[in-house]
C-alpha cells in the first residue's frame, strides 16, 4: 500500500519523525528551535491534534501525537512541515531540502508500550550525551523552554498521564530490549506494541512489509524444499 497510508488512520498513537537532509544540522541556535515549537503550537489550532510529547535534537526531530480523524496527522504534519521549510529558507537566504524526506510515523500501542516511546523520546538529549539529565534540554516535553515561549506545544495530559515519578523514569537508563525494540520500530518501519497487536495493527494499516525480515531471499537448490 501507499506509503502515506500509515499516517491516516485515526485513533492511534503515533511516534513521528524526520531528520535533516543528509542528516544535516536543522536547528542551529536558540531562535530555530523556539519557531518550531511555535509552528507546533499553530499547527494544533489550525488542526486539532493531541500532542503528547516532543523532542528536538540539532539535526531531528521526535513528535508523540493522538489524531482522532482518519488523515488528520497527514494533514496537520503538511502544514507544519511547510511551515518550517519556508521559514528556514526565507531566514537563511538558502534553497533546497531541509528534511531527508517524507516525515515517518509509527503507530503505538496505547498501554506500556506507549510509555516506553514516551520516555525513549525524552530521553534522547540525555542518550546523546547532551545534558546529564533529561529536563536540563530545553527543547523537550520534560524541559521547562516552554514556559517562556510566546507560542509553545500545550501538552494533552488526558490522553498521557506521566505521573508524579515520570522524571526519574526517564533519566532511568533504558534497558537494552526496550531501546532494541524502539529502535528497530523506527529503522523497519514498524507499528510498536506486544506481538498480537503489532500483526493485526500492521495488518489493518498495510503494514504487512514491516514485519518480513529484510534482504535478500536464499538461493535455493535443485532439490531443496
Amino acid at each position: 500500500m501507499p506509503r502515506s497510508l500509515r499516517a491516516s488512520e485515526g485513533g492511534y498513537c503515533y511516534h513521528v519523525l524526520n531528520r535533516g537532509n543528509r542528516r544535516a544540522e536543522v536547528f542551529h541556535k536558540v531562535g530555530d528551535y523556539a519557531a518550531f515549537l511555535g509552528l507546533v503550537a499553530e499547527a494544533s489550532t489550525r488542526l486539532p491534534l493531541p500532542v503528547l510529547a516532543y523532542c528536538l535534537m540539532p539535526n531531528h526531530f521526535h513528535l508523540v501525537v493522538r489524531p482522532d480523524g482518519d488523515g488528520d496527522l497527514s494533514r496537520w504534519m503538511h502544514w507544519l512541515t511547510t511551515a518550517h521549510v519556508r521559514r528556514y529558507l526565507r531566514h537563511y537566504e538558502g534553497s533546497g531540502h531541509v528534511w531527508q524526506g517524507r516525515f515517518k510515523a509509527f503507530p503505538c500501542q496505547d498501554d506500556d508500550h506507549l510509555r516506553t516511546v514516551v520516555r525513549y523520546v525524552e530521553r534522547n538529549p540525555l542518550r546523546a550525551g547532551l545534558v546529564e539529565r533529561a529536563e536540563d534540554w530545553p527543547w523537550s516535553s520534560l524541559g521547562t523552554a516552554s514556559a517562556s515561549l510566546e507560542r509553545a506545544p500545550q501538552l494533552d495530559a488526558t490522553r498521557f498521564e506521566r505521573g508524579p515519578d515520570w522524571t526519574e523514569r526517564v533519566n532511568a537508563p533504558m534497558t537494552d530490549a526496550e531501546a532494541a525494540a524502539v529502535s528497530a520500530s523506527i529503522r523497519r518501519d514498524r507499528p510498536f506494541g506486544s506481538d498480537a497487536w503489532v500483526r493485526t495493527t500492521a495488518e489493518k494499516l498495510g503494514l504487512e512489509s514491516s514485519l518480513r525480515n529484510r534482504g535478500r531471499p536464499a538461493i535455493r537448490r535443485p532439490g531443496e524444499a
